[in-house]
């Protein structure tokens, strides 16, 4: 359906430049705006490398674990429907601190594998969980300590200071954060209040 849009889209806009006569306009955007999506992946790839290296640095040392056990009785309360050592709980808890150190790109098979954990617990139902639902409010809004991608994007543009920006997202993202769980846990008693009704 996504890829219906952006296809939908091009199309409309082709359409509506050849009919104002902006086509020439639009051939150069569209080249200009790859050479930029270049630029802008080479710079990304950079900085992505230099943290992924220092993931499987602390990941050796076995800083990851470390972390992951600090968080596990925080996982364990906001997912009290996953039983205590299954794999979904590893998953979450690997997604968050990628998440954590702004590697979208490295949390996002393991919030797959989370997902995919916790749908075998809903009994494969097409229907999400209340632990599919939290674990998607979570992994949208994330807490970020170190927004590598947002650093690198500033760093490729030139920025003076490319990692100023740490502390306003730090709060931005725990505001967030905290809000993404508590509005899950407002709908669910809702939910479950109303089920309780006669």
């Amino acid at each position: 359906m996504v890829n219906l849009i952006w296809v939908m889209m091009a199309l409309i806009g082709i359409v509506f430049a050849a009919a104002n006569g902006t086509m020439e306009e639009v051939n150069k955007a569209v080249f200009e705006s790859a050479k930029e999506a270049v630029t802008i992946s080479i710079g990304m790839i950079s900085i992505l490398v230099f943290w992924l290296g220092l993931m499987a640095i602390a990941e050796q040392a076995g800083l990851l674990h470390k972390v992951a056990r600090l968080f596990m009785p925080l996982v364990r309360r906001l997912f009290p429907e996953v039983p205590p050592g299954h794999p979904a709980l590893g998953y979450i808890v690997s997604n968050m601190v990628a998440n954590m150190f702004g590697l979208g790109n490295a949390a996002t098979p393991m919030g797959i594998k989370a997902m995919e954990q916790l749908k075998q617990l809903n009994g494969g139902g097409d229907e999400a969980s209340r632990s599919m639902v939290t674990f998607l409010a979570i992994n949208t809004s994330s807490i970020t300590l170190i927004p590598a991608t947002v650093i690198s994007i500033r760093m490729t543009y030139g920025s003076a200071s490319p990692g100023e920006i740490i502390g306003t997202t730090v709060v931005a993202s725990t505001i967030s954060t905290i809000g993404a769980v508590l509005i899950d846990r407002y709908y669910y008693w809702k939910r479950t209040r109303k089920g309780r009704k006669p």
